[in-house]
C-alpha cells in the first residue's frame, strides 16, 4: 500500500510533470470553464484566463511554463492570428483599407502620445524607457476575436476596419522595439534599414506571390484527400511564423499574413474552414488563454506601493488611450456607439505583443521590473475588460442588424426558408457542384440540401434505388463537414426529368442545381431534352453548372445579363446569389450588360449596403456576345443569366445556349442561370 501511494505522489507532485496528466487538467479546465461561468454571465474567455492564474506557477503552482505549456500556447497565439486574417472579408477590407489604415495610425500613435509624458514626467523613467514602454500601449493582441466569431459579427465592418489596424500597429510598434534596441545596442546603421526593408520584401513576395500558388495547386491536386488540407494548412502558418521571425518580425505577423495568403483559397462556408475553427476554438486558443492567466502573478500588488501605482497607471492609461482612438474613429466615421464599443473591445486586451516589447527591454535593462510587474497586471485587467466590452457590443449590434432585417423583410430577396435541389446523375462529378451549393445556400435557412437520384421504373428499380443512395453517401458526408445539413431522396420515374420536376414540387424547393453532362457528343441530347423539361414545368431557380476546377482557384467571375433582367421577379435572388459566390471565393465580379441593367444593380447592392469588387463592361448586342470567349482566361468562372421562353427578357441569341456555350466556353467553368 505505502509503494502504491508512493508511487501515486510522484505522479502527482507539483509542479505536475506528468504530460498525460498536464493535458487531462487542461482539457477538463477548457470544458468547465466556460460553462461553469456562463451561469453567472461572465464571458468563457475570463473563465479560461482565471484558471490559469490559479493553476499557474504564482498560484497553486500545478503547472509551470515548460516546453509543453509553451508549445500549445504559442500554437493557440498563431491560430488567432491565422483566423483573423482567414476571416477577414477581402472585398470588405479592399473597400475600407484606407479606414484601417487610418485607425491602425489612430490606435497606434494616440496611446503612444498619451503614454510617452505619463512615463516620462510623471513615472520619471528615461526617453528610451518611457518611449519603449509607451509604444506597449499601442499594440494589441485579437484575444476577443473568438467573441466575434462566435457570435457572428465578424463580418461587421467595425471588426473589418480593427482586423486590419492590428496588424498595423502591432508591426509599426515591432519596428519601434527593433529600432530602440538597435540603437540600444549600437546597431542603428545603414545596414540595418538595408536588412529591414528586403527582409520585409523577400517576406511579403513569398506569403502574397509563391504561397497562394502553391496552395491552390496542393489544394487541387488532392481533392479527394480532405485530412491532408487542414496538415497542409498549419504547415503553412508555422512556415510563415518561422519566416516572420527570420526577417525579424514577431511570429505573430507571419500567422496573421499567412491567414491573408490563404483568404481567398478557403471559403468561410466550406468543410476545410469548419475544421480549422472547430480545433482551434476547441483547443489550441483556450490553451493560449490559460497560458496568459499564467504569466499573471497578483502577489505583484503586494510588493509595495511603487509597483501597485505602477500597474495601475499603466492599466488606465493603456484603457484610456485605446477607448480615446476608438472613440476618434466612431467620430470620423460616423459609427454606432456599439460599433465604437467593438473595435474598443478588439483592440483593447493586450497579451502576446505587448509581453514580447517588455520582455525585450527588460532583458536589455531598459525597463525595470515594476514595469514588467505593472505590465503582467494590465494584460489581465484588460483581456478582462475587453472580453466584458466586446461580448455585449456584439450582441447589441447582432439585435440591431435583426431588427434591420426585420424592417427590410418586404425588399430582401433571400430565402428565410431557402430548399436546395441536387439531381444527381454521376456522383463522380458532382463534388465541385455540391461544394457550389453549400456556398450560395442562405446561412439562415433551416431546410436541408436534398440530393436527388432518379431511377428508371423497371423491374431493378428498388436494387437502382440502393446502389444509388450507397454512392451518394459520400456527398453528405462531406456537407456535413462544412456543418450543412444534406439528406438524400429517390424516386421512380419514366425519366430523370418528371422525377426532378415531381420531387420539385413535391418538397417544395426554391432553387434546383444540376450537372453538365461531359459527353459532348450527345449535348443536345443529355442537356437539351432534360433541361427543357424541367424548365417548361417549373418556375424554380435553375443553376446549370460545369467546373473545370476547385471553386476557390478560379480568379474572376464574368457575368453575362441580358437586357431587362431587372425586370425579371428572381433578378434579386440570383444577384444575392452571385454576391454571396464571390464573397466566398474572394474574386471580383467583371459584368457585361446595358446601361439601364447597370444602374438597376449599383442601386440595389448600395440599397442593401454590399460592398464587392464589381466591373462594369457595356454590352449591347446580344447576337454577338459569344465575343466574351476572346477575354476569358483559365481560371476564369463564366455566369450566364439567360430566360425562360415568353419572358420578359428572353431573346432569340438565348436559345439553344447549352449547345452554343459548349462549343465556346468548353474549356472554361460555367454556369447558366435561369431565373
Amino acid at each position: 500500500m505505502e509503494e502504491f501511494l508512493n508511487h501515486l505522489s510522484e505522479h502527482f507532485r507539483l509542479p505536475l510533470d506528468n504530460p498525460v496528466l498536464i493535458f487531462s487538467l487542461i482539457l477538463f479546465i477548457i470544458l468547465l470553464a466556460p460553462i461553469l461561468l456562463s451561469k453567472i454571465r461572465v464571458p468563457g474567455i475570463i473563465g479560461l484566463i482565471l484558471s490559469g492564474i490559479i493553476i499557474g506557477p504564482h498560484g497553486l503552482q500545478l503547472l509551470e511554463e515548460g516546453l509543453f505549456v509553451q508549445v500549445f500556447s504559442t500554437i493557440g497565439l498563431l491560430y488567432i492570428m491565422f483566423i483573423a486574417g482567414l476571416e477577414l472579408d477581402i472585398n470588405e477590407f479592399r473597400a475600407y483599407r484606407n479606414k484601417s489604415l487610418l485607425f491602425g495610425l489612430l490606435t497606434f500613435s494616440i496611446p503612444l502620445i498619451v503614454g510617452f509624458p505619463v512615463c516620462h514626467y510623471i513615472l520619471g523613467y528615461g526617453v528610451d524607457a518611457s518611449f519603449l514602454t509607451a509604444s506597449m500601449f499601442s499594440t494589441h493582441t485579437l484575444v476577443t476575436y473568438p467573441i466575434v466569431s462566435r457570435i457572428g459579427v465578424s463580418k461587421n465592418q467595425a471588426v473589418a476596419i480593427t482586423v486590419g489596424g492590428t496588424i498595423l500597429t502591432d508591426t509599426a510598434v515591432l519596428l519601434i522595439l527593433a529600432v530602440i534596441m538597435g540603437s540600444h545596442e549600437g546597431n542603428l546603421g545603414l545596414g540595418f534599414w538595408v536588412k529591414m526593408i528586403v527582409s520585409l520584401i523577400v517576406f511579403s513576395l513569398i506569403m502574397f506571390k509563391v504561397v497562394p500558388k502553391v496552395a491552390a495547386w496542393f489544394f487541387q491536386k488532392m481533392q479527394t484527400e480532405k485530412h491532408s488540407h487542414y496538415i497542409f494548412v498549419l504547415a503553412i502558418i508555422f512556415f510563415a511564423a518561422f519566416l516572420a521571425e527570420v526577417a525579424g518580425f514577431e511570429p505573430i505577423i507571419g500567422a496573421f499574413v499567412s491567414g491573408l495568403a490563404l483568404n481567398r483559397l478557403i471559403p468561410h462556408s466550406s468543410a476545410l474552414m469548419n475544421r480549422i475553427e472547430f480545433i482551434g476554438n476547441s483547443l489550441f486558443i483556450p490553451f493560449f488563454l490559460i497560458s496568459v492567466g499564467m504569466l499573471v502573478d497578483v502577489k505583484v500588488i503586494l510588493s509595495g506601493p511603487m509597483a501597485l501605482v505602477i500597474a495601475a497607471t499603466l492599466t488606465v492609461v493603456s484603457i484610456f488611450g485605446k477607448w480615446l482612438a476608438a472613440f476618434v474613429t466612431q467620430l470620423v466615421y460616423k459609427y454606432s456607439i456599439n460599433q465604437r464599443n467593438l473595435i474598443f473591445g478588439l483592440s483593447s486586451a493586450h497579451a502576446a505583443a505587448t509581453l514580447a516589447v517588455i520582455l525585450v527591454g527588460y532583458k536589455a535593462k531598459i525597463l525595470d521590473s515594476n514595469i514588467l510587474n505593472g505590465t503582467v497586471i494590465l494584460i489581465l485587467f484588460t483581456c478582462i475588460i475587453a472580453s466584458f466590452v466586446t461580448e455585449k457590443a456584439a450582441k447589441r449590434i447582432v439585435v440591431d442588424s435583426e431588427a434591420e432585417e426585420f424592417d427590410e423583410q418586404a425588399t430582401t430577396s433571400f430565402f428565410k426558408n431557402e430548399h436546395i435541389l441536387m439531381p444527381i446523375a454521376n456522383p463522380a462529378n458532382m463534388d465541385k457542384s455540391l461544394e457550389f451549393a453549400i456556398l450560395i445556400k442562405d446561412k439562415k435557412s433551416t431546410h436541408p440540401i436534398t440530393i436527388l437520384t432518379v431511377v428508371p421504373n423497371n423491374i431493378q428499380a428498388e436494387k437502382n434505388i440502393m446502389k444509388s443512395k450507397e454512392r451518394l453517401e459520400l456527398l453528405v458526408k462531406e456537407a456535413t463537414a462544412a456543418e450543412t445539413v444534406a439528406n438524400l431522396a429517390a424516386t421512380i420515374d419514366l425519366n430523370p426529368a418528371a422525377g426532378i420536376v415531381r420531387t420539385a414540387r413535391e418538397t417544395m424547393v426554391d432553387t434546383i442545381i444540376m450537372g453538365w453532362p461531359e459527353n459532348t457528343g450527345f449535348i443536345e441530347k443529355l442537356v437539351g431534352e432534360k433541361m427543357d423539361s424541367v424548365l417548361n414545368q417549373t418556375d424554380k431557380i435553375l443553376f446549370i453548372c460545369h467546373f473545370h476546377m476547385p471553386l476557390t482557384n478560379h480568379r474572376r467571375i464574368l457575368l453575362a445579363v441580358p437586357k431587362l433582367s431587372e425586370r425579371e421577379k428572381g433578378f434579386k435572388q440570383w444577384v444575392d446569389k452571385i454576391v454571396l459566390l464571390a464573397s466566398e471565393i474572394s474574386v471580383p465580379v467583371m459584368m457585361y450588360c446595358n446601361d439601364d441593367t447597370e444602374k438597376y444593380i449599383k442601386e440595389y447592392l448600395t440599397s442593401r449596403k454590399i460592398k464587392l469588387s464589381l466591373t462594369f463592361n457595356n454590352l449591347t448586342n446580344w447576337d454577338d456576345f459569344l465575343i466574351i470567349s476572346k477575354e476569358i482566361q483559365v481560371n476564369d468562372l463564366f455566369i450566364l443569366v439567360s430566360a425562360r421562353k415568353g419572358s420578359v427578357s428572353h431573346i432569340g441569341a438565348l436559345d439553344n445556349i447549352p449547345k452554343k456555350l459548349e462549343g465556346y466556353f468548353n474549356s472554361y467553368s460555367r454556369i447558366i442561370i435561369y431565373p
